[in-house]
């Protein structure tokens, strides 16, 4: 007689009647599901199968949903922009951008500001799907930008401003001295929250705001603490033309010849590179954080010259980030994605570029590679973490569902978000976040956004008149 043995005991089974699981193999499995114990997946395979073999505390999702991981947002601002989303006009060229309407309107945000435009940021990116994100090193309140997220749920890393060239805006003058003291002092106190869930990378601002002996530092003090290192660099002419004037080189040559650049860093925008810093980018194993959106507002000649084609092909670990809410807009890893897959077709003439295969990889598994996180996110795999979304299907974008990896860029964005789970824990449920109370968000997210546009003194661009 043969024993029947019991089913094991799990909090969650969560059902689809496709899972994308972004393993190896890149197996897509009908009618499956994933068995999820306290925050670790511990199985993932046929719904039939995993309900005979589990005893699950709840079933999520259905028939009606398509179940994937976490998409993983390699670069946003989570402060000073959320706040103020649309106020800069879209206009702007990179210089006027970012230094007479960015940083002044980032400077008049209290503490209390920032920790509402951190939760207004992860509450957009959970409830489109985005699981991870690498914050852009723009948090000037870090500790209670850091509670903030801690409640809300999601997962990430995050920086203070550090930067010690620039004398404006005032708040954020630091001297060389100073800036290392606020890496320091962010690496040791915040190395670990919520179950690693959130921490401090060593992030600075990059562009041409560093000396080299910031730069050294920065790059020492990600070595000593075991994170990765993060910086903008070259968007537009203003990089690489600096970095010449005063050096002689341009900023990959320096930065590589400085002991900057290695696997354990991710450089965003990278754009106005030319093929000796591309050789320097795949050599040294470093990764790119591609902000399409950003590059096609703030006109950063990205079709015409950028080489994320060639990146890749080079083997270069290319990821996507969607920026501030002055540059793109939005927090929905989705919209970006498509536009990663639809921006080279077209500069190129080759409809070969980037399918949506591969972009869907950049947004998942490119991701946790950027983040240092590829053991423990970007895959539906047993044994990673319990970072899950379901989509729901019933929805006009999402029917006739024939082909889920073309649904998923070309035709799904983030409004199709069901439930979302970070950790094993449920923080979107039926399209709404489950840890925060919304409503009282949207009325201080407008309070305080109306307030700090008015304080900064920047006039109202709008070109429409408003009665």
């Amino acid at each position: 007689m043969t024993d029947v043995q019991a089913p094991e005991a799990v909090d969650y089974l969560v059902e689809a009647t496709q899972v994308v699981t972004m393993n190896d193999a890149r197996d897509v499995i009908r009618h499956g599901a994933v068995a999820v114990r306290g925050d670790t997946i511990v199985d993932v395979g046929k719904a039939s199968d995993l309900r005979a073999r589990y005893a699950p505390a709840r079933v999520l999702g259905g028939e009606r949903f398509v179940l994937t991981p976490g998409m993983v947002n390699t670069h946003i601002h989570i402060t000073g922009e959320p706040l103020t989303r649309g106020y800069v006009p879209d206009d702007t060229p990179f210089v006027e951008n970012v230094f007479e309407w960015l940083c002044p309107l980032y400077a008049v945000y209290d503490a209390a500001e920032e920790r509402m435009s951190g939760q207004l940021a992860a509450v957009e990116m959970l409830r489109s799907g985005t699981t991870t994100f690498l914050e852009a090193g723009t948090i000037r309140f870090l500790d209670e930008v850091v509670d903030g997220l801690v409640e809300v749920g999601i997962r990430g890393r995050v920086g203070r401003w550090v930067w010690d060239l620039p004398p404006e805006p005032s708040v954020y003058r630091q001297s060389t001295d100073a800036a290392i003291g606020h890496l320091q002092h962010q690496l040791d106190t915040h190395r670990d929250h919520a179950n690693g869930r959130i921490s401090a990378w060593s992030i600075l601002v990059g562009h041409t705001t560093c000396s080299d002996p910031l730069w050294r530092a920065a790059k020492a003090l990600s070595e000593e603490h075991g994170v990765g290192m993060s910086f903008h660099m070259s968007p537009a002419t203003l990089d690489p033309e600096g970095f010449i004037a005063e050096f002689g080189q341009r900023p990959m040559v320096h930065l590589a010849e400085l002991g900057v650049l290695d696997p354990t860093v991710a450089m965003t925008h990278v754009v106005r590179i030319d093929d000796a810093e591309l050789d320097l980018i795949a050599e040294t194993g470093v990764h790119v954080a591609h902000c399409p959106t950003t590059a096609l507002k703030v006109s950063y000649g990205i079709t015409q010259v950028g080489k994320f084609p060639e990146m890749v092909q080079r083997g270069v670990n290319v990821s996507i980030g969607t920026d501030g809410n002055n540059a793109s807009n939005y927090s929905d890893l989705h919209r970006a994605t498509y536009l990663v897959a639809g921006l080279f077709k077209d500069a190129r003439v080759d409809p070969q570029m980037f399918p949506a295969e591969k972009a869907y990889e950049m947004a998942t598994l490119g991701g946790a590679r950027t983040m240092q996180l590829s053991d423990q996110i970007g895959a539906l795999v047993p044994g990673m973490k319990a970072d899950l979304v379901l989509h729901d299907t019933d929805r006009p974008e999402w029917r006739p569902l024939l082909n889920v990896m073309n649904q998923l860029v070309w035709s799904a964005d983030g409004r199709g978000v069901h439930t979302v789970l970070v950790d094993g824990r449920v923080v979107v449920e039926d399209g709404h976040c489950t840890t925060i109370d919304e409503e009282r968000m949207w009325a201080e997210a407008q309070r305080m956004g109306e307030s700090i546009t008015s304080r900064s003194g920047l006039p109202d661009k709008a070109k429409y008149p408003t009665w």
